[in-house]
């Protein structure tokens, strides 16, 4: 992982995360040669979302974003994917925090459905 403001977006989303369910799982999957240290997942009865880092935004993925309510509008990547819906926030973007966590607690619920 970068140690520039990507490492600092990734440390503000995970405490959003915890925020939002403190019982939540980290763990480092997908690791291969191009990635050491793999993709931070995090779970929670299932899997909620994972934070990658590329050269110019950080994503994060839920995995079964088509199914959540999004009333603030803050998926604005993979907005035709089947199941899944992201996050790209860039240099200098501000995640809304409420909106967020209101996103985590949903698929958390979805997942405890």
């Amino acid at each position: 992982m970068t140690t520039d403001w990507r490492s600092e977006t990734v440390d503000h989303v995970r405490a959003l995360i915890v925020r939002a369910e403190p019982d939540v799982v980290e763990e480092a999957r997908w690791k291969k040669p191009s990635n050491p240290a793999g993709v931070p997942t995090f779970s929670a009865d299932g899997l909620i979302c994972t934070v990658e880092t590329y050269k110019d935004k950080v994503k994060l993925t839920f995995a079964k974003g088509a199914s959540l309510a999004d009333p603030s509008g803050i998926f604005n990547a993979s907005l035709d994917a089947g199941t899944r819906r992201a996050i790209d926030l860039h240099e200098g973007d501000q995640l809304d925090a409420d909106a967020f966590v209101a996103l985590v607690r949903e698929a958390v619920a979805l997942n405890r459905g």
